[in-house]
């Protein structure tokens, strides 16, 4: 196998890896009656976007849209992958074969700023969920998701790195 193609492997495991244990995390918030995103949602602001609706008074108010649910996880574990990529390439080859968990975890929080000022404003909740009935309770939440994809990262990658030596 050439670097390349084991470097991609890698941080294919490792959007994989984390994105799945921040939904072990999303089971267990919900299992303790959290309420977390529904992925059909996320499906369906995607799939309005190639019809040019990008922005939504209310993402849950808007028309569903065919396969959202497989499309909204589809998203979900692309993004993941999507930010495994940026983090390999932020803190380099070395990090993918000896990772430490600072870079994972500095990553895995910045992530909470695509939600909180991106998709959020765009699905109707205003920026940082201010309109929401617990705009806070949102972005805590929103907080400790992503902090727990980015121990999701360093946790991966310590796989990856056994696995691949």
């Amino acid at each position: 196998m050439t670097l390349f193609n084991e470097t991609i492997l890698r941080v294919v495991t490792l959007g994989i890896g984390a994105t799945a244990v921040m939904d072990l995390w999303l089971l267990l918030l919900q299992s303790l009656h959290v309420p977390t995103l529904n992925f059909a949602l996320l499906g369906r602001w995607v799939g309005h976007m190639p019809r040019g609706r990008w922005m939504h008074d209310g993402i849950a108010n808007a028309a569903p849209v065919r396969g959202e649910l497989a499309l909204g996880w589809a998203v979900h574990y692309a993004t993941g992958i999507g930010f495994a990529l940026l983090l390999a390439y932020a803190a380099g080859p070395q990090w993918l074969q000896a990772p430490t968990v600072a870079p994972a975890l500095a990553l895995g929080i910045g992530t909470m700023t695509v939600p909180l000022f991106v998709m959020q404003p765009a699905m109707g909740a205003g920026i940082a969920s201010m309109r929401t009935k617990t705009p806070m309770l949102n972005c805590l939440k929103s907080l400790a998701n992503h902090t727990v994809f980015g121990l999701g990262l360093y946790v991966a990658a310590l796989a990856a790195s056994t696995f691949f030596s």
